[in-house]
């Protein structure tokens, strides 16, 4: 692919809801393969499509990539040795050091691309109305659907679902909602309207880890207020919570993503190639030594073999991140 068609690529991404990572090749210094304007898309999951460099370069660019993911915060990259720039590295750069049989460095900048907001408004109330013309002027993908139209289909994960059918269909919408696992659920009632509806469904065997999920009543107390105003407020909570990184779904509850990459998000063990102090991933891939009951990982063969050909003095560099 080149440069134009990975930047629709990643558009098709996010329109499928999958969130990537766009990254840009914006200087380079030779033998280095990466060219200026080389871009690749890298999944959450670490799949590259495109190209930004060769064996030392895109292992790297994975790692930052999906902590970009992660964070959807975007990031400047220097791939290369510090001593080649003395001083002249920009405050806020992240340096990588990829020193492996080449002299070539590399600046890459890393932004994510997340997914639109989805929300699925069920009813045909005209505060279900307002609320998804709201969503609409935001950028979101809203939809509006009757509760005789709405299945656990029309969500997923990732979305956000408000049930507002107001007495027709409450118990059903709620339960085909809860069905989706989304990653916000509310319903637009009283409290009392709500116990009501959520003690109906827990007689009905619909576990009491999901039915604590739901919201009732769904968005910021504003007090008494107008069918428009409490749309407004339905959004504002789905908007401060986005904001707040709490609408990822794990595991039935709301969590922060920050939170969860910082205790490791199931992130890859990684270590620091003792020859030429790359990062790499603590794996298979990174053709594993043990020495003295130690193993090291390392970036190339050719690493590999010059720790293998004089490992006492490299054994003692090698660090865990």
């Amino acid at each position: 692919m080149d440069g134009w068609q990975v930047i629709e690529q990643a558009a098709a991404f996010a329109e499928r809801g999958e969130p990537v990572a766009v990254a840009t090749v914006v200087w380079r210094q030779r033998p280095s393969s990466g060219q200026v304007g080389s871009r690749a898309i890298i999944t959450a999951s670490g799949q590259v499509h495109g190209w930004i460099g060769g064996a030392c370069a895109e292992p790297s660019v994975i790692r930052q990539a999906q902590q970009v993911i992660a964070e959807g915060t975007a990031r400047l990259l220097l791939l290369g040795t510090t001593d080649m720039f003395g001083d002249a590295i920009p405050e806020g750069m992240t340096v990588v050091p990829i020193s492996c049989q080449s002299e070539g460095a590399l600046e890459v900048y890393i932004e994510p691309v997340l997914p639109v907001p989805h929300l699925v408004v069920v009813g045909r109330s005209p505060m279900a109305s307002a609320l998804t013309d709201m969503a609409r002027a935001l950028g979101w993908r809203a939809q509006l659907l009757d509760w005789t139209e709405f299945s656990a289909e029309a969500a997923d994960h990732r979305s956000m679902v408000v049930v507002a059918t107001q007495g027709h269909g409450d118990e059903e919408a709620v339960e085909a909602a809860i069905a989706a696992s989304p990653a916000y659920l509310g319903m637009v009632a009283s409290r009392k309207r709500g116990t009501a509806v959520l003690g109906y469904l827990a007689d009905r065997g619909v576990p009491r880890q999901q039915l604590k999920r739901v919201r009732v009543p769904a968005g910021l107390d504003l007090g008494k207020t107008t069918h428009t105003e409490i749309a407004a407020s339905i959004l504002a909570e789905l908007v401060q919570l986005r904001a707040a990184g709490r609408l990822d779904h794990t595991g039935g509850a709301w969590v922060s993503n920050r939170s969860r990459a910082g205790a490791g998000g199931g992130r890859q063990a990684e270590a620091v190639d003792p020859v030429c102090g790359m990062t790499v991933a603590a794996g298979p891939s990174s053709r594993p030594l043990t020495h003295d009951g130690e193993t090291y990982y390392f970036c190339s063969a050719g690493c590999r073999s010059e720790f293998e050909s004089s490992p006492a003095s490299y054994a003692r560099k090698e660090t865990r991140c």
